[in-house]
């Protein structure tokens, strides 16, 4: 992912995928010879979700890929109803690496991984996580800088998931988000109205979008408004969020911090840009996620042209020591 001044985190955000990082003591699970097959890889996935709440992708994703590896050779191995809930597994493992990669910027391994996981997910006969997954498309289409395709898989989720569902849900969330990237403030904000009703009736079982609320959604449209031009209001949606995320999600708390920063920078408040964008700083460090990294890039550059606004140079000299400059 392309960064404004500097190019990636001089600790690297790519090229570690090779590397074997231990799971931290939180994260550990079941021996594994007390467990199923599927009882002992799902304890592992969730171990992979809690270390990347923790600490990040840049920690998860070489752990998830060699357990995704071997989940792979038992599914291969098996027959039957066995091979069959290895498969789902599988999805699920494919869809979270996906997420991982988007999240250190590595575009080309996210596509692969979430590819791969939606082929798989026609296979499992899935319909709600063929539902997810298409939303996840259209996620990381955003994300790459293709507003129009996102808008496409939005609907092609929508019209997969149940009608009524949380899933639903999360496809009119991407959608909306798409509209504002492409400048479109009306449809945004009548997607957005059209989110909230639909949470207000959805379903309140099963596992999709669980952690769905108002609040995620005020959060969601906050990235809006910021995409719109509307910082004043996206500044306040991040501060709100920034007071009610729990402490556990450190790595959400430094893309929301940075997200902030940005918006406050907008708004033309520079010292407390700059103030939260040195504490997302660190979390960058920690985590390697781009999302955070590429909000920083812009608020450099933006800070760049008050340098001597209190914090500022505070700031910049914490990003250069994180970051690689060009050649």
């Amino acid at each position: 992912m392309p960064v404004p001044r500097r190019i990636v985190l001089a600790a690297g955000l790519f090229g570690f995928a090779a590397a074997a990082v231990p799971l931290p003591a939180a994260a550990s699970v079941p021996p594994a010879d007390m467990l199923s097959p599927v009882e002992h890889f799902t304890h592992l996935r969730r171990a992979m979700i809690q270390t990347d709440n923790l600490i990040g992708p840049r920690n998860a994703l070489p752990a998830l890929q060699q357990h995704l590896t071997s989940l792979a050779a038992r599914r291969r191995a098996a027959r039957g109803a066995d091979a069959a809930e290895l498969l789902a597994l599988e999805t699920r493992y494919e869809e979270l690496a996906g997420w991982l990669a988007q999240d250190i910027g590595d575009e080309r391994t996210a596509q692969g991984h979430t590819a791969r996981a939606l082929d798989a997910s026609h296979a499992t006969g899935d319909t709600d996580l063929t539902a997810y997954i298409l939303g996840r498309k259209a996620q990381l289409a955003l994300d790459t800088g293709h507003p129009a395709d996102a808008l496409g898989m939005a609907a092609a989720a929508r019209r997969t998931a149940h009608p009524g569902s949380r899933l639903e849900v999360i496809a009119v969330l991407h959608e909306a988000h798409a509209h504002a990237v492409l400048g479109d403030a009306a449809s945004t904000h009548r997607t957005y109205e059209t989110a909230l009703s639909l949470l207000e009736r959805a379903e309140g079982d099963g596992v999709w979008g669980s952690w769905l609320d108002v609040p995620y959604i005020n959060t969601a449209r906050a990235r809006s408004l910021a995409a719109l031009g509307a910082y004043e209001e996206a500044a306040a949606g991040f501060s709100s969020a920034l007071s009610t995320l729990p402490t556990a999600y450190r790595r959400d708390r430094g893309v929301y911090l940075a997200r902030g920063a940005r918006a406050h920078a907008g708004a033309g408040d520079l010292p407390l840009a700059a103030k939260l964008g040195g504490q997302a700083v660190g979390i960058a460090v920690e985590t390697g996620s781009a999302r955070i990294v590429e909000q920083l890039g812009h608020l450099d550059q933006v800070l760049a042209t008050a340098p001597g606004e209190e914090g500022i140079t505070e700031f910049r000299a914490a990003l250069d020591r994180i970051v690689l400059h060009p050649v």
